[in-house]
């Protein structure tokens, strides 16, 4: 993509508390928490998890809920016998019971140097923890285990859990202070994650990919395909305003965050053709990850109240 998309203006910069703040405050953290508790009464769905637990599974077996009767078949289990309809049909039928299935949500949030931009509200790694605190927060108000990897300097991860503390824990995580850094993420990097998330997490779990994506190069998609075929996998893409259009600033200084590169451009000049090719870049992220069979979420990281957002999407459980 075109370096404008991964670089900030360089500008003096004082060091001072407030970049040593945590992302989000408790007052912040306990609306989120409302709003994930909101969204997890719209969510109505079948869960195809391999744990034990509270949702109704994609499949028939053995379980508690009585799902349907069908005719006796060699091998079955003569205890699930229906006697009674056996009796009232003249025929021998089985009850069929709904399994009961615990299912988990993984949350990976970029705290890259791309991600520690913004220029309207809050930076875009704000409003990623924004995204994945109200995720965490349905998640366990759906009786739903939470876990949880940070891309940061050092990658963190916080293993599955249950109940409210797992995501209090999640959410301290993500709002621990995120100050501007010089260091890069290579496209290396970003591979190597994606092979370890994939590698790690058991099949059938839901996955939240929390993220700009600038960084997505030709390398990821073969981690990203295995990723959607062994996961349900839902990618949230957090924009900044500028870089879904340049704002006119005449000629401006720029820093690129992964080459390190200073360059000189002109804002009215280049708006329009860069907005194009911002477009064109996301109608074929979306479109690349649908053909995997993942969905794509764009958020912009100006974008106060999430909850329409994911509420729309309530029959993805994302």
């Amino acid at each position: 993509m075109m370096s404008w998309l991964y670089c900030r203006l360089r500008a003096p910069f004082r060091r001072d508390a407030s970049v040593h703040a945590p992302l989000l405050t408790t007052a912040e953290i306990a609306q989120l928490a409302a709003q994930g508790r909101e969204l997890a009464r719209r969510q109505h769905r079948l869960v195809g998890s391999r744990r034990v637990g509270d949702w109704p599974a994609a499949r028939l077996g053995t379980g508690l809920d009585f799902e349907a009767l069908r005719p006796y078949a060699a091998g079955d289990d003569i205890r699930r016998m229906d006697w009674r309809s056996t009796a009232r049909g003249g025929r021998a039928y089985v009850r069929l019971y709904r399994e009961e299935r615990q299912i988990a949500l993984h949350l990976v949030i970029d705290r890259g140097p791309a991600m520690r931009f913004g220029t309207r509200r809050r930076l875009k790694v704000v409003q990623g923890a924004r995204v994945v605190v109200l995720l965490a927060f349905a998640a366990v108000a759906a009786r739903q285990g939470v876990g949880a990897t940070l891309w940061d300097e050092a990658d963190a991860q916080l293993p599955t859990q249950d109940g409210a503390h797992a995501a209090h824990a999640l959410a301290m995580a993500a709002a621990r202070p995120c100050p501007p850094v010089d260091a890069t993420d290579g496209a290396e990097r970003y591979a190597v994650r994606l092979a370890r998330l994939a590698a790690h997490l058991p099949g059938g779990s839901r996955l939240a990919l929390v993220s700009d994506f600038t960084w997505l190069e030709p390398a990821h998609w073969k981690p990203l395909a295995r990723l959607a075929e062994q996961c349900e996998l839902c990618c949230v893409g957090v924009a900044d305003p500028a870089e879904r259009r340049l704002p006119d600033m005449g000629m401006a200084l720029f820093h690129d965050l992964h080459s390190g590169r200073l360059s000189w451009l002109d804002t009215r000049r280049a708006a329009a053709p860069l907005a194009e090719a911002y477009a064109q870049r996301e109608a074929e992220l979306s479109a690349r990850l649908q053909s995997l069979g993942a969905r794509y979420l764009r958020i912009g990281s100006e974008e106060d109240d999430l909850l329409p957002q994911f509420a729309r999407h309530a029959q993805s459980a994302y």
